[in-house]
Formats: structure tokens, C-alpha cells, sequence
């Protein structure tokens, strides 16, 4: 993959990549105003506490204090700007939003992660039904399919799951609780000594198979309907079902994965949560999901919510590389100015060279791969 903030050869390659990304940027506002979504600017600056629903387990901002010793932020998450702004202006509701702009976040040495990247997304606010998030994904595979990605896939999970079968079991509460940091951590010997007292339930099919309950969606689903039936779960997986099929009526080819035994991807989450991801890289396009609890941090008033979020540099990094095209630098004395302007017009892929002598013009013409056309030749 290459580096997100330097070139990784010469100066040119350095200006397709900035040229990429300007265009899947411009791709996607347009996306957005297409389906009626609304520009909304929020500050690199943020007081620390409007960060503290996030989970910042693998990484953490940027911090600094303003002149009163108040604890400052480079945002290292746009969503919770975005509910702060709404939840300060009293925007009216329902509301559709969009946005970009880069985020910081330090992340752990030698992760191989980038401590600034540029997102793009959506807010929806004051939506409470299941056609939120089928909105998400409509722009979200929309939007990976702008840039030219055809190999990757979508996951889905549901922030409920977890904790409504945990709260079905027959086991003590401490039991429970022991039960899905084990589930979490992947620690085997200890999960499957805690269920232990569940042999020979009901649950004991499921829970065999739990700690796995990873892959196509299918499959999974199969092994959830070996669970009896527990009355907070069947939404849940009535709203998963009918979102694979929503995805198959999109994109009949998409690839849908179910992850059912994973944490939040963050504590503010309420619901379905959604991520798109390419098998060569751990970083994900898109993530997003619903968080009808996210305004709560700013006010008093619950408002449900849905959001989508893509990672515009690794939109970048798995986009085909355009063609080459040939390059042309035209270099001319100042009293040509006009003759240079009539050739840049009618040579594609050029641009004016104004270095002061033809010698660094044929310099600057190596160093970048591009052909030079000389005006000055012959006077």
C-alpha cells in the first residue's frame, strides 16, 4: 500500500494520487447532494469532553490547551462533532447531512496505521426506521463502486446481540458478564469452561459455535436459528435478513458477511452496524451503523440516528490507477505568452512550464516524465 502523506517515487506519481483522491472526494459530494444530503462544517478544534462516548482503544488524539487550561482535541472522529453542532444550533429534525475532512488520531507504534486520514460521510438524524440504514448502504455501495473497486466485501453485525442472548441465559449475572469477555478475547479454555452449566440446554448448540459465528451470512444465520427463540432478538435478525435482501435486490453479486460475536464498534452504537473491507488490507472503506443514543451526550432529548463514514484514502489506495496518458510541459519566453496559451489549448494533458531558462525546463522535464515542447526553438 503506498504512504498516504508522501510520494512514493517521483513528484508525479505524488500528483495522481492527490488528483485520485480529489476525484472520489468529488464523486461522493455529489453522491450525497444527488440523494439530498446537506454540507455541514465542523471544526478541526474540539473541546476533549465531546470525545468521550468514543472507544479510543487503538489510538487517541492529539491533545493541546486553550488559553483558560481547557483540555483541546484535533477531532479524531467526525460523527460526535457532527451531534454536537446539531445538538448546539438547534437544527430542525429529521435532518440529512453530509461531510469531510481529516481526522487525527495517534495511533499504537509499528501499527502500520496513518495518524491523519480524510473521511467522508452521511448523518441521518431524526430517522428511526429500518429505511435509514438501507440509505447507508444504497451510498455506501454506490460509493465503492464510484471508485472502481469491485473486489471487497460487506459486513454486517448488530450492536443488540450479544447482550440480548447474554441476558437470556439461565447463568448468573458475574457468569454472564465473564462470559463475553471471554467471548470478546477469543480466550477458549476460559468460554468454554463458563459454559460449562449450559450443557445439555437448549443454548448448547449455539454456544458451540459462537465464538465462530464469523462468515457468509448464510451460514451464519443458520447457526442463529438453532437458538430458541428469544423475543428481544427477533427484530434484530428479522432486520439483518431483510437487509441481505435488500443488498441482493442492489447488488446481486455483493458479497455479505455476518459477524455476530464481536464488540460494539463503538459504545455509542445501538444497532446494525455495517463495514466495507477489501481481504488485502485491515483498514475498511466505509463503516457506519445506527446510534439513536448518540445525541444523548449533548442533550437531554433522544433523537434515533444512522451514519456512514468512508475512509477516502483507502478508497484511494484499492482504486484502479488511471492510464497513462503522455505529459507535456510547454516552455516559451514571456513576449510568447499567447502563442503558449493557443498550444496549452490545443495539447491535452499539458501545462505551462515557467522556469526562466530552457536548461532547467529540460531538467524539470526529466525529473517528471513528461515531454517538453520548446517555442522558443528556431528564434
Amino acid at each position: 500500500m503506498k504512504n498516504r502523506n508522501l510520494p512514493s517515487g517521483t513528484r508525479d506519481e505524488f500528483g495522481v494520487r492527490a488528483e485520485m483522491k480529489e476525484n472520489i472526494t468529488a464523486k461522493l459530494f455529489d453522491l450525497f447532494k444527488q440523494r439530498g444530503f446537506s454540507k455541514l462544517t465542523t471544526p478541526i478544534l474540539e473541546y476533549a469532553d465531546v470525545f468521550k462516548p468514543l472507544n479510543l482503544t487503538n489510538y487517541r488524539p492529539y491533545q493541546l490547551l486553550d488559553e483558560q487550561g481547557e483540555a483541546l482535541v484535533l477531532r479524531p472522529d467526525l460523527t460526535l462533532p457532527v451531534a454536537r453542532v446539531m445538538s448546539t444550533t438547534g437544527v430542525e429534525l429529521p435532518a440529512k447531512w453530509y461531510y469531510s475532512g481529516d481526522v487525527f488520531r495517534v495511533k499504537k507504534q509499528l501499527s502500520g496505521s496513518y495518524n491523519q486520514l480524510t473521511q467522508a460521510g452521511i448523518e441521518l438524524v431524526g430517522y428511526a426506521s429500518l429505511k435509514g440504514e438501507w440509505e447507508c448502504l444504497k451510498i455506501a455501495l454506490e460509493g465503492v463502486r464510484a471508485a472502481g473497486i469491485d473486489d471487497w466485501t460487506l459486513e454486517l453485525s448488530d450492536a443488540r446481540f450479544v447482550n440480548d442472548v447474554l441476558a437470556a441465559l439461565p447463568i448468573p449475572e458475574p457468569t454472564k458478564n465473564a462470559l463475553k469477555q471471554a467471548l470478546f478475547a477469543k480466550d477458549l479454555s476460559r468460554y468454554k469452561q463458563l459454559c460449562k452449566p449450559l450443557a445439555d440446554t437448549a443454548f448448547e448448540p449455539f454456544l458451540n459455535e459462537w465464538p465462530w459465528l464469523f462468515g457468509d451470512f448464510d451460514k451464519v444465520i443458520q447457526v442463529v436459528d438453532t437458538l430458541p427463540e428469544i423475543t428481544a432478538l427477533v427484530p434484530v435478525i428479522t432486520n439483518l435478513k431483510q437487509t441481505a435482501g435488500f443488498i441482493r435486490t442492489q447488488t446481486p453479486e455483493q458479497a455479505v458477511f455476518l459477524d455476530l460475536s464481536i464488540p460494539s464498534p463503538q459504545s455509542y452504537y445501538t444497532g446494525m452496524a455495517f463495514q466495507g473491507y477489501t481481504q488485502n488490507s485491515s483498514d475498511y472503506l466505509f463503516s457506519g451503523g445506527r446510534y439513536d443514543e448518540l445525541l444523548t451526550s449533548f442533550q437531554q432529548v433522544k433523537e434515533p440516528a444512522v451514519g456512514l463514514a468512508f475512509d477516502t484514502d483507502a478508497l484511494v489506495d484499492r482504486m484502479p490507477e488511471p492510464a497513462s496518458t503522455e505529459q507535456s510541459l510547454i516552455y516559451f519566453e514571456a513576449d510568447q505568452w499567447q502563442l503558449a496559451e493557443t498550444t496549452l489549448n490545443k495539447t491535452p494533458n499539458s501545462t505551462f512550464c515557467l522556469a526562466d531558462s530552457l536548461e532547467e525546463a529540460k531538467r524539470i522535464a526529466i525529473s517528471t516524465n513528461r515531454k517538453l515542447i520548446d517555442l522558443t526553438e528556431g528564434r
